[in-house]
């Protein structure tokens, strides 16, 4: 079975300058995932789609293939599925779709092989009829059941007045006794071409979860994330020298 992993990567990032190529934790940010990508039972070829030569520099000193996208694809508001769709179909014009696609963001530093290759092989073994698509998720940081709106007179109005099995109040309730909710973590999905070509998602709507720790979630967004997904890198490497 022929899986590649495809790393979108793209210049302009706004909330953390050069992004995608700053140092953390003495590498490069996208040099993690390529580096774990490389690990990879199933993998046969990393490509990173970029449309930033810098970035596009950086991987290929770490051993991944470069895939230009165009500017109008990797502007601020630009999604994901045109980005894969137009990646997709220059593969399929040379012959050359994989059997799976998994997305690795370089965003996601503390994501190991293991959590890659258990998501390629929960895809496998549901095979096309039983799931479009394999997602990473972890727990919600804040728990939708306690949002509120502000209505145009500025009182609160509750984001759910009721739970799924009927729980009243629920923003007023324990968080313990609430549904457990996960979030997308953007640490590894996997999906037929087919999903993408086909059925014009990213995701489909058979999509299989991937439940992660916290810890190995961390999304690169801000200043913040940063440090602290190099602080656990450097307490995790520092463990494994004693």
């Amino acid at each position: 079975m022929k899986v590649y992993a495809i790393i979108p990567a793209r210049g302009g990032s706004k909330g953390i300058i050069g992004k995608n190529v700053k140092l953390l934790a003495g590498n490069p940010l996208i040099g993690w995932t390529i580096e774990e990508a490389k690990k990879s039972k199933y993998i046969s070829r990393i490509v990173v789609n970029t449309d930033d030569e810098k970035i596009a520099e950086v991987a290929k000193v770490f051993g991944a293939e470069i895939f230009m996208r165009s500017k109008n694809l990797a502007e601020d508001l630009t999604e994901d599925l045109p980005v894969f769709t137009h990646h997709l179909l220059e593969l399929k014009k040379l012959g050359d779709l994989p059997d799976i696609v998994v997305d690795l963001r370089a965003t996601a530093p503390l994501r190991s092989v293991d959590r890659i290759d258990e998501g390629i092989r929960l895809l496998i073994k549901a095979g096309k009829e039983k799931a479009d698509s394999v997602r990473a998720v972890s727990s919600a940081a804040k728990h939708p059941y306690k949002m509120w709106k502000i209505n145009s007179i500025g009182f609160l109005n509750p984001l759910f007045t009721e739970t799924e099995d009927g729980l009243k109040e629920p923003f007023n309730a324990p968080r313990q006794i609430l549904p457990k909710i996960y979030q997308n973590n953007g640490a590894m999905n996997a999906f037929w071409p087919e999903t993408i070509l086909e059925k014009k998602s990213m995701t489909g709507t058979k999509i299989l979860g991937l439940a992660m720790e916290d810890w190995e979630s961390i999304n690169i967004d801000t200043e913040l994330d940063f440090k602290l997904a190099e602080y656990i890198i450097e307490r995790r490497l520092k463990a494994r020298l004693r």
